[in-house]
């Protein structure tokens, strides 16, 4: 596969992530590769400088392969500037075991190898996007207040090509430069008020919850903040969404899973308080009653570039430390410890 140019994402609190970028830049030189670092910001490092994702692939110089040095968090980051090009992600985790981090600095020079001779695996997974009724800003005072001990805020996201498949898609309002990989989040600004927000599925209002939160959440997302708030655990390999309330004042209190193709709105109700939009966990907006805003998924997906088949399953055993329960432990020392895969059952049995 051609790779002339690398854009390198690295954690730099972590003193084994500046090291594994040192390996890769190594390599890079050993095979005539330029690596570019991914910087969020601009020239004077203010935060009215801070760049977007589509303004960072650019200032990169649009590289072939987006690698992230860091755990899940960082990755994420590249995914974003990665989503602008189409281009493939490869995750390397320095930290704790992660979802979509699966490489081990070990393997760094193998991955790269084995992506430029085209022997990795691409592992696709949706993202989300969303349109709106008017476009989002971040107010003002907000900005002084989030920014204060975390560093640069992302700027409220830019209007989408009219000409592009997301717009097409959305159908009416306003279209987002919004990539999400886990989740969007609508989310109450005020302590005593709660968010009340009419969820809509083709059309017909399905609920109107009264709520800290709502997730929207992608299948690779409902392991992260879904996970959090009681909501269930979906297959990677799904195209699907599901919305999970937190902390809601109702009766029905349950996640909903939705196909991928459905139509699907939010609308913030009158009697709401302002709502903030979160994507992947960084705010991107602020909406106010009766603002709407219609969840889908993006036109192009994640590419996470993987050595091996990704083993999704152990991985939520680990990261979790799920333990069986004792009852039902099978005894090794008997005949169960021989037992192998189960039999299909045979197309004649009725």
């Amino acid at each position: 596969m051609v790779c002339r140019r690398i854009g390198l994402v690295v954690h730099g609190g972590r003193e084994a992530a500046v090291a594994t970028a040192v390996a890769v830049r190594a390599w890079a030189v050993q095979h005539d590769i330029t690596v570019t670092d991914v910087d969020v910001w601009g020239p004077d490092r203010s935060h009215s400088e801070r760049r977007n994702s589509r303004d960072e692939a650019a200032a990169t110089g649009h590289p072939d392969l987006i690698v992230t040095i860091g755990g899940d968090g960082t990755f994420l980051r590249g995914a974003r500037v990665a989503a602008e090009d189409g281009v493939p992600v490869l995750g390397i985790n320095v930290g704790r075991v992660g979802f979509l981090t699966e490489i081990e600095p070990a393997e760094i020079e193998i991955a790269l190898q084995a992506f430029i001779e085209g022997h990795a695996l691409i592992d696709e997974r949706l993202m989300l996007t969303m349109s709106a009724s008017r476009p989002l800003s971040i107010p003002a005072e907000m900005e002084a207040l989030l920014q204060y001990g975390r560093g640069p805020l992302l700027p409220a996201p830019l209007h989408r090509d009219p000409s592009s498949a997301d717009n097409v898609r959305a159908g009416a309002g306003v279209a987002m430069d919004i990539t999400a990989v886990n989740d969007i989040v609508f989310e109450k600004l005020a302590r005593d008020r709660q968010a009340s927000i009419g969820l809509y599925v083709n059309e017909v209002l399905f609920a109107s919850y009264s709520a800290d939160a709502l997730i929207v959440a992608s299948p690779t997302g409902s392991t992260a903040y879904n996970f959090s708030a009681g909501g269930p655990v979906l297959s990677p390999r799904l195209r699907a969404l599901v919305f999970t309330p937190v902390a809601p004042h109702m009766v029905f209190n349950r996640s909903l899973v939705l196909a991928a193709d459905e139509r699907i709105a939010v609308r913030v109700l009158e009697q709401s308080g302002q709502v903030a939009v979160s994507v992947d966990g960084q705010l991107r907006g602020v909406l106010d009653p009766g603002d709407w805003v219609s969840v889908y998924p993006h036109s192009a997906p994640a590419k996470l570039v993987r050595l091996r088949p990704s083993n999704f399953y152990s991985r939520l055993r680990g990261r979790f430390g799920l333990s069986d329960a004792p009852a039902a432990v099978a005894d090794t020392s008997g005949p169960a410890a021989h037992l192998g895969r189960p039999a299909q059952p045979s197309e004649d049995v009725e």
